[in-house]
């Protein structure tokens, strides 16, 4: 019998529009075997997840540029096909922003847990988190919010070189602009011309202090708040590998105790009121120890399977639990436990895993998504080489005003476009993978280099941290050219 009430079905909402989000798929599966009726709005096209076995039933998103209320009518229609109250679970930035704000609006068609409503976007605009750590006493960058293309100059000078630029609600970003939520800038003149920019940008730049990567200093810490406050589930996790290195989103995490880390998060959600999943993100100074709140993301990380406990527990079925006042079973911390994302790291996901491992896309008992990631993830490396060998160089910049670090929300596999199929469906006499051994977690045989996309560009492999793009006031809805959900210091 299943510890969740399985009379009640899920929602899951992402608005942003990245294919490859591997998140989702955890969270459909997360539930889905527990018996919970699974329902996805999202843009599945082109998306390994829409081949997972354990979801009920694909609704489409709200379009591109949706505002708030159509948004929630988007919801509205949902929840009258489902015709009984769901558990609503937001899986990006702008989702969760969108239900905090229209919580009363929403209810009693979906459940959701009670805070105030605009919590979710507060933490998640980044002007905003430098105050929220300020005044809660957490560790955090020093950061600045100039007013003039002077201040900025003066800024950078205070800061030092290199230093961080950020806008603060990188979801107003308009596609095609090649702004990016977060870059790292080399001089006062890349500064000053992002600065210039902002009314393009739609929100304020921030210039924060460089925090340089290194070995152990990558953590985050995923965790479920429930009706009373307190932190159940989740746990701290270290970020082993990352794509790009040294900057992108959690290609190896290990479940990894570290108490100061916990300390610190549950001071911050304690001090907020904050109530449900939430995911933050730490770098730790190398010269003071300290460990600096880079984000603050009010949803489900990417990697949030990292932490299913003994008893099966993870983030998503403790609100499923606790929004249905069923009692949160007490498991035991899996430390050791490792997460990986098996198409930018294949060669750990092939190494032996004696203290327990979880694929992001491969599972025996659910083979579809992860077949239909190699298949698309083959074609883009292919495309890519190709793309690099007509041009005859693999070095061009990205966007002629500043380098940019790659926002690890963007899907490197586009979607395909209109009327092109999926993926071929595979055959049975001709699988894509190896058979799995045992209860091996089914992956392919890497070829000799790791990871399985071509080669970053140096601008890309720079040490960056903090880097979501959270969902916005005026329209919530995300960009088809970056996402919410992965980001260069998280997921």
């Amino acid at each position: 019998m299943s510890l969740l009430d399985i009379r009640v079905p899920a929602v899951l909402l992402r608005i942003d529009r990245n294919p490859f989000h591997h998140g989702t798929l955890g969270a459909v599966r997360s539930l889905g075997r527990a018996g919970v009726e699974v329902h996805v709005v999202a843009d599945s096209a082109g998306s390994p997840v829409r081949r997972s076995r354990f979801v009920r039933r694909l609704h489409p998103p709200p379009a591109p540029g949706a505002s708030p209320a159509e948004i929630v009518a988007v919801l509205h229609r949902v929840a009258a096909r489902i015709a009984r109250p769901a558990v609503l679970i937001p899986m990006d930035d702008a989702s969760a922003i969108a239900a905090g704000r229209f919580r009363a609006d929403l209810a009693p068609a979906y459940l959701l847990p009670q805070q105030p409503g605009t919590l979710p976007e507060r933490v998640a605009d980044k002007a905003e988190l430098a105050e929220v750590c300020a005044a809660a006493g957490i560790p955090h960058p020093p950061t600045l919010v100039p007013d003039s293309a002077e201040e900025t100059a003066a800024a950078v000078r205070r800061l030092g070189l290199p230093v961080i630029a950020k806008w603060s609600r990188p979801w107003l970003l308009p596609a095609g602009s090649g702004l990016r939520s977060t870059v790292v800038v080399r001089s006062a003149r890349e500064a000053v011309e992002l600065y210039l920019r902002s009314e393009e940008a739609g929100s304020r730049l921030l210039l924060q202090e460089f925090l340089p990567p290194g070995p152990d200093r990558d953590w985050f810490f995923h965790g479920y708040a429930d009706r009373t406050g307190q932190v159940r589930a989740g746990g701290p996790g270290r970020k082993q590998q990352a794509w790009p290195r040294g900057a992108g989103l959690t290609a190896v995490g290990l479940w990894t105790p570290n108490p100061q880390v916990r300390a610190l998060a549950e001071r911050l959600i304690g001090e907020l009121g904050f109530r449900g999943i939430f995911d933050l993100d730490f770098r730790r100074c190398g010269s003071t120890g300290r460990y600096h709140l880079l984000d603050f993301n009010p949803r489900p990380g990417a990697q949030f399977r990292l932490f299913a406990d003994s008893a099966g527990l993870d983030v998503v079925r403790a609100l499923h639990l606790d929004l249905t006042h069923r009692p949160l079973p007490d498991g035991v911390p899996l430390a050791g436990r490792a997460f990986v994302v098996e198409n930018y790291a294949p060669l750990s996901a092939l190494r032996p895993a004696p203290r327990g491992r979880e694929l992001a896309w491969s599972a025996p008992d659910d083979r579809g998504p992860g077949l239909a990631m190699w298949a698309l993830w083959g074609r883009h490396v292919a495309g890519r080489l190709l793309d690099r060998l007509r041009d005859g160089t693999a070095d061009r910049a990205p966007h002629p005003h500043v380098p940019v670090a790659r926002q690890a929300a963007e899907p490197l596999v586009p979607a395909p476009q209109a009327g092109e199929p999926l993926v071929p469906a595979p055959q049975a006499a001709e699988p894509l993978v190896p058979a799995p051994q045992a209860a091996e977690p089914l992956v392919p045989a890497p070829q000799a280099a790791e990871p399985l996309v071509p080669a970053a560009r140096d601008e890309e492999l720079t040490g960056v941290a903090g880097v979501p793009a959270a969902p916005g006031v005026s329209t919530l809805s995300g960009q088809p050219d970056r996402s919410d959900d992965e980001k260069a210091s998280s997921c």
